[in-house]
């Protein structure tokens, strides 16, 4: 974790982000994305989070090199779902297992107190110890599992979904 830095993203990031998120698309279950992206296509994706208020975007890098993301994001369009957050969290595979998911979730929910947020919630694709832990460390609660709703790989994938009120 030495010398990781933790900031809002920038637009300059969008190639390091979309080639993280690919790597999820192409090798995981963990999105249910099935085509990869092109940058621009991301551009809306990106210009949804703002440098203050619910929906945020911080990065991890180290040396100028992205090592991961997360953010907290519109959980769905209806207005009375405003107070809540869809949050998630992606590593570049290379920087795996040296916390730096928990230093940027630590960051986020710094940013988000005091926020108009009363939720934030997860889903995340089973299995996957290391989000599942990662998000129990921050006070998520299972709320339930959805059973077999992705199809990916050839096979069907449950996901589970967390709660954490804020």
């Amino acid at each position: 974790m030495a010398g990781v830095s933790i900031r809002c993203g920038l637009v300059g990031d969008l190639p390091e982000l979309t080639r993280i998120y690919n790597h999820y698309v192409r090798e995981t279950p963990v999105t249910f994305d099935l085509e990869l992206f092109e940058v621009e296509a991301r551009r809306p994706w990106f210009e949804s989070f703002a440098a203050s208020g619910r929906h945020r975007l911080l990065v991890a890098e180290r040396e100028g090199r992205v090592l991961g993301y997360a953010c907290s994001h519109r959980f769905r369009v209806k207005g009375a779902y405003d107070q809540s957050v869809e949050t998630s969290a992606y590593l570049d595979p290379g920087a795996l297992g040296e916390g730096i998911g928990s230093q940027l979730y630590t960051a986020l929910f710094e940013e988000l107190d005091g926020e108009a947020v009363h939720s934030a919630l997860a889903g995340i694709t089973l299995p996957n110890p290391a989000s599942v832990a990662l998000h129990q460390r921050f006070g998520f609660t299972t709320v339930g599992t959805f059973h077999q709703v992705g199809y990916k790989f050839d096979r069907y994938w449950d996901v589970q979904w967390f709660e954490k009120s804020m």
